[in-house]
């Protein structure tokens, strides 16, 4: 694999994808581990991109994880910290932003444009003002249907949305890393431990090829 990443510092924040063991909180943490980088993961499942301004609870718990350490299940304290005051704190070389599923309003007849325009610039805009690089993942194909009604359609929509509004930050799109359908889920949206497996080596392969991250 090489240690592409040696020495970066990387802090990734997110939603429930990252917010559950053998999530990506495991399989993306770890690609980026042993590609050399400093990895620090925080996902507070349920959080939109303005959730991230300020210190806002979670509404289905959290998990985060430090370096070499293990998950620590954040349960009914789990809560987003500052994005300007992370960055502060760690002084990461890179910030990895895993959100989608949760602002695409899977189960709304229309995506809410205008709302989404003010979630991303304003997490986007708090992170430039640091001067921190960052990288944008977009949401994965999932399966339609499931809990939270999610189809193909709006996981498009939303991913366009997000390679044309996530500047500065690069954009990852999860969309081009799998096929439809091609790595399975458990409610439409969250991925099998496989599936999680091959989504963040996939995320992982394709930071490490950003200019953001040399």
């Amino acid at each position: 694999m090489g240690l592409l990443l040696a020495g970066l510092s990387v802090l990734i924040i997110g939603d429930s994808h990252l917010a559950t063991p053998n999530y990506l909180i495991s399989t993306l943490h770890d690609d980026l581990s042993r590609r050399g980088a400093v990895v620090h993961t925080l996902g507070i499942c349920g959080t939109n991109a303005g959730d991230w301004l300020k210190a806002t609870p979670g509404t289905c718990g959290g998990a985060e994880r430090i370096g070499a350490g293990k998950v620590t299940l954040l349960g009914s304290n789990a809560a987003t910290r500052p994005i300007a005051q992370l960055i502060e704190q760690e002084k990461p070389g890179l910030v990895v932003v895993v959100m989608g599923d949760t602002m695409a309003a899977y189960d709304k007849p229309t995506f809410p444009k205008t709302w989404a325009w003010q979630q991303v610039t304003g997490l986007t805009g708090a992170i430039a003002a640091t001067g921190a690089k960052c990288v944008w993942v977009g949401p994965a194909w999932g399966s339609e249907g499931g809990k939270y009604g999610k189809t193909y359609a709006r996981a498009e929509l939303m991913s366009a949305f997000l390679a044309a509004n996530a500047a500065p930050c690069s954009y990852v799109d999860s969309l081009k890393l799998s096929t439809k359908g091609q790595w399975t889920t458990i409610d439409g949206q969250h991925l099998t431990t496989m599936g999680y497996q091959h989504w963040g080596a996939a995320i992982g392969k394709a930071i490490a090829n950003l200019p953001a991250a040399k």
